[in-house]
């Protein structure tokens, strides 16, 4: 008795509530019941209950009965969004540098998919799966690096013997249920600079297995116009904002490349990280009506701890810049998914996909939010990770 009484408490403690029947069984196991249901992939921005079972998103109404579930998630007064996507973070932990484990860092703060960006290469790919992917209570998926080293060194391509496409492509086909891109970093660190054959090895690679290729820019031997020349429909440019080797030319106007490499569907990703955002070049690009496609949270044992956090923190940076609720939340839901092709629908809550739920609270106040150089700006409003759900089960924060 004193243990059924300790569980009921439990889950009172974290929002939810069993509730007991007599009769018929409950149709869902689980109902998030009253929030605010931001959807983009469907254009939904209502309050609706959502019912799950067995895993899986079985019903979306505006009043689900009580009697019908087993457990009530209270929602009420909350934003409820899909299970965030988040396209670039780095959690080879204990093996590529800065790795940070998954669970900790993206699950309960609402991240439920995250693609890896470039910690396994061909040749780390197979401890990725199996003390990452197959352990996470996260769904991780990879962005393989070109180097065979991944990111067990940061000049991971300071040799382009280490850029070995035959034993990656090799890699990606013994591995295509986890394989959803491939990641190549453009730094000053490639061997002779040899950084423009680099991506086009990379670009190669990708186009022969058929994946996106996401393509970090910076500070390297050739202009980023060039690299954004070379990039084709489906491909990713991350750390878009960043302050220096950014999007932006030496007047602060969007690159000409860049525009043009969006007409062609090249898509612009954030990747935070610590030091790959810049709140000048965000708000000169938006200006200019030049938004972001997706944004990641390029999270990472150094920097979880500030100024990135979570992803949900970076979401609010761009609540701030003048986004939309429903924008903000699109980059990292619906879009992701129609980028990477996931075996199972993701980054939605329509009836049949996978119950992935981020539940937050839309504080309001006096918010200090910091970008990688350290320059903050007082936000009024930021989203606030409560709980989380992944496949029906409930993590709270």
């Amino acid at each position: 008795m004193q243990h059924s009484t300790s569980r009921r408490a439990f889950l009172r403690a974290l929002g939810v509530s069993p509730v007991l029947l007599a009769g018929s069984a409950p149709r869902y196991d689980l109902v998030v019941q009253g929030g605010r249901v931001i959807d983009p992939s469907r254009s939904v921005s209502e309050r609706l209950d959502i019912g799950i079972a067995g895993g899986v998103i079985t019903r979306l109404a505006s009043d689900i009965p009580e009697s019908d579930a087993r457990q009530i998630l209270d929602a009420r007064e909350k934003i409820v969004t899909p299970g965030l996507i988040d396209v670039h973070v780095h959690v080879y932990d204990g093996v590529a540098g800065v790795g940070i484990w998954p669970d900790k860092a993206c699950l309960a703060q609402g991240s439920t998919t995250v693609l890896d960006a470039g910690s396994a290469g061909a040749t780390t790919l197979a401890g990725f799966r199996s003390y990452v992917v197959e352990r996470a209570e996260t769904r991780v998926g990879v962005l393989l690096n070109l180097s065979t080293l991944g990111l067990t060194s940061m000049r991971e391509l300071s040799s382009l013997a280490y850029a070995d496409v035959d034993r990656a492509a090799r890699a990606i086909e013994e591995n295509r249920d986890i394989v959803f891109g491939i990641k190549v970093r453009m730094t000053r660190d490639i061997e002779g600079g040899k950084d423009l054959e680099a991506l086009r090895l990379a670009r190669q690679l990708a186009e022969n297995a058929s994946v996106p290729l996401m393509v970090h820019i910076g500070v390297a031997s050739s202009p980023v116009g060039r690299f954004l020349d070379e990039l084709r429909s489906g491909d990713v440019v991350t750390h878009s904002f960043r302050a220096r080797g950014s999007i932006l030319d030496a007047s602060g106007l969007v690159l000409p490349e860049a525009l043009e490499a969006r007409q062609r569907g090249v898509h612009f990703d954030i990747g935070h990280g610590a030091g790959n955002f810049s709140f000048d070049t965000a708000e000169r690009a938006l200006e200019q009506d030049f938004l972001p496609d997706t944004i990641s949270s390029d999270i990472h044992s150094g920097n979880f701890d500030g100024p990135v956090f979570d992803l949900a923190t970076t979401l609010s940076k761009f609540l701030h810049l003048g986004m939309s609720l429903e924008q903000t939340i699109a980059c990292a839901t619906s879009t992701p998914a129609e980028i990477f092709s996931f075996p199972e629908p993701l980054g939605t809550l329509r009836e049949g996909a996978a119950a992935d739920v981020a539940i937050f609270e839309l504080a309001e106040g006096h918010f200090e939010l910091t970008d990688s150089g350290g320059a903050t700006r007082s936000a009024a409003r930021k989203l606030v990770p409560v709980t989380t759900v992944k496949g029906g089960v409930v993590y709270p924060r």
